[in-house]
């Protein structure tokens, strides 16, 4: 599962990647830490604007759950959205010509030990960023609210976990499904079958490497701003695995 994510770098380094423009560039604004029970805008590209980026709702809704949004979001958590049931799920109707890249430089996954969950910092390491981190882009479904042109929504794909994230993420031991930068173009390709959805989902994660280490416990804490610089920097706790 999915629900903390971050986006540190500059304007000019996400546009440059990802070689598309901000569709609001005024609205960007580098973020370290937004958990999705906020529901606040993460940055996607969608198929049918390929080198535009725009700002999209964290949590998917359906078509028929736009109505009464509130009500959707007390029934449904739709912050991840199983690959497994991408076609035959909530997102049936979307999975064929909906999906987006959901752009991030790191997320943040929960590993338990000692009957307390540790939260974990998970990133790509880069030379050519000055931090350290690259930047790279989950799989994602979008839909777009009824008479409101650009009010978008979104969600992530996830997959069972491999052999790094099991034990990152030992409980549910799931991951997000991060693409291969190869991928993207092929990802918000149009002419797409399901079985060829299916197998960029299950062949189409990222090659490169990923880190993961422990981060501040404020992570989980309410009240506190934890869109600061800190809260991705790693922090020694007890019986530390990585």
């Amino acid at each position: 599962m999915c629900y903390e994510t971050a986006l540190t770098k500059m304007k000019s380094q996400v546009q440059e990647y990802f070689h598309s423009n901000f569709a609001f560039p005024n609205k960007f604004t580098p973020y370290y830490h937004r958990s999705g029970f906020d529901y606040p805008n993460l940055q996607i590209i969608k198929m049918d604007a390929p080198r535009v980026i725009f700002p999209a709702m964290w949590g998917y809704i359906p078509s028929w759950g736009m109505e009464d949004v509130q009500g959707f979001r007390k029934k449904y958590n739709t912050l991840n959205i199983r690959s497994e049931t991408l076609f035959n799920g909530l997102t049936t109707q979307d999975a064929q010509d909906k999906r987006c890249l959901i752009l991030a430089d790191g997320f943040f996954e929960p590993h338990r030990t000692g009957g307390e969950s540790i939260p974990y910092f998970c990133y790509i390491p880069s030379t050519s960023f000055p931090d350290g981190r690259g930047l790279f882009a989950f799989a994602g479904i979008y839909s777009e609210l009824q008479n409101e042109p650009n009010n978008l929504n979104c969600s992530m794909l996830t997959m069972e976990a491999n052999a790094f994230f099991r034990q990152v993420h030992n409980v549910k031991k799931r991951q997000p499904v991060v693409l291969d930068e190869r991928l993207y173009d092929e990802w918000l390709n149009p002419h797409l079958k399901k079985k060829d959805v299916l197998e960029l989902i299950k062949n189409g994660f990222t090659s490169k490497e990923f880190r993961a280490h422990p981060v501040s416990p404020d992570l989980y804490r309410r009240n506190i701003d934890t869109d600061k610089p800190y809260i991705i920097e790693e922090v020694p706790p007890p019986n530390l695995l990585f």
